[in-house]
């Protein structure tokens, strides 16, 4: 099939015209600790440290074909979408400006920083940032990037398509931040033709989505995570929720606890690190052990932007 013919084919060639696709890889101590056969999808691996990247490079090329008028985008992010926008912003020649919540990641903060975007700290949460970023969006003329949408999703799908490739496990566990990992999985598994299962994974201190899929409508709920900051949602989105309620067998809630433990496994048994987010589908694993031993199972480390002091004092036990 022509790369183009299929928005997921195009998507697939865009990124990998501007990164390498990052391994999947299994690890005996992992495989041991599960009793299962457990595959690691390292988007821990890409140019930003997380599969955010990807979805960034397949909207802007849109957004430049679509409307080539814009000179500078707005969005909000805990961290790994506002690398993305700013990766992809600075190859596109666009100013990016990015709101964070207060308190957000020192080190995401940075990593943007460096990529030349203006960063500005607002609210104290996630969902505060993006009405501030709406805002900024109306008063400076600004395209306001979206933090799900279709050509996200499709950038995202890349990475699902690489590992479908590759292996085809019997179920994956993919952690639910505003609904972009998740339903780029959905759209490959299909495009791929796979049978595999998806189960998704929320924050037990940020519940929406769980809440929203087992209730059949979106209902917000709030955040107290303070480890998963890439799960921190307190209001679904309703393009998402769709997806997931129709293509997603189950969401599962894993604690900070339980996310801070897979942390550290990752690291003993891998010897990678992981973010909060990122552990996230070990987490769950972990949890529904029994439920799947002997199985072939997919776990996205969906990024690796935890800061210094946070890694230390998970890995201290903390």
């Amino acid at each position: 099939m022509n790369d183009d013919r299929h928005p997921l084919d195009r998507a697939r060639r865009l990124v990998r015209d501007a990164m390498p696709p990052t391994p999947q890889q299994r690890w005996p101590l992992l495989d041991q600790r599960l009793g299962a056969q457990a595959w690691v999808k390292h988007e821990n691996h890409t140019a930003v440290g997380a599969f955010k990247l990807r979805g960034g490079l397949v909207y802007f090329d849109a957004l430049r074909r679509r409307e080539p008028q814009w000179r500078g985008v707005v969005s909000a992010t805990r961290g790994n979408h506002g690398q993305s926008v700013g990766f992809a912003a600075r190859r596109h020649g666009l100013q990016a400006t990015i709101v964070v919540p207060r308190g957000n990641s020192v080190e995401k903060n940075a990593a943007m920083r460096a990529l030349g975007v203006e960063l500005i700290e607002h609210g104290d949460d996630f969902q505060a940032a993006r009405e501030h970023a709406a805002a900024l969006a109306r008063d400076r003329g600004l395209h306001m990037v979206p933090s799900y949408h279709d050509d996200l999703v499709h950038g995202v799908a890349s990475y699902w398509l690489e590992f479908f490739d590759a292996v085809e496990p019997e179920v994956v566990f993919v952690p639910i931040g505003q609904g972009s990992g998740i339903c780029a999985c959905a759209l490959a598994r299909a495009h791929a033709g796979v049978k595999t299962r998806i189960i998704g994974v929320v924050s037990a201190h940020a519940t929406a989505y769980q809440q929203s899929f087992l209730a059949g409508r979106a209902i917000e709920a709030p955040v107290t995570t303070d480890l998963a900051d890439g799960m921190a949602c307190r209001v679904p989105d309703e393009q998402a929720l769709a997806i997931i309620r129709r293509e997603v067998d189950d969401v599962v809630a894993v604690t900070d606890g339980q996310v801070a433990d897979a942390m550290r496994v990752l690291f003993a048994d891998t010897h990678n690190v992981a973010e909060g987010a990122g552990a996230a589908s070990l987490a769950a694993a972990l949890q529904q052990r029994e439920r799947w031993a002997g199985r072939c199972i997919g776990l996205p480390l969906t990024g690796g932007n935890v800061d210094s002091a946070v890694f230390a004092r998970v890995l201290g036990g903390g």
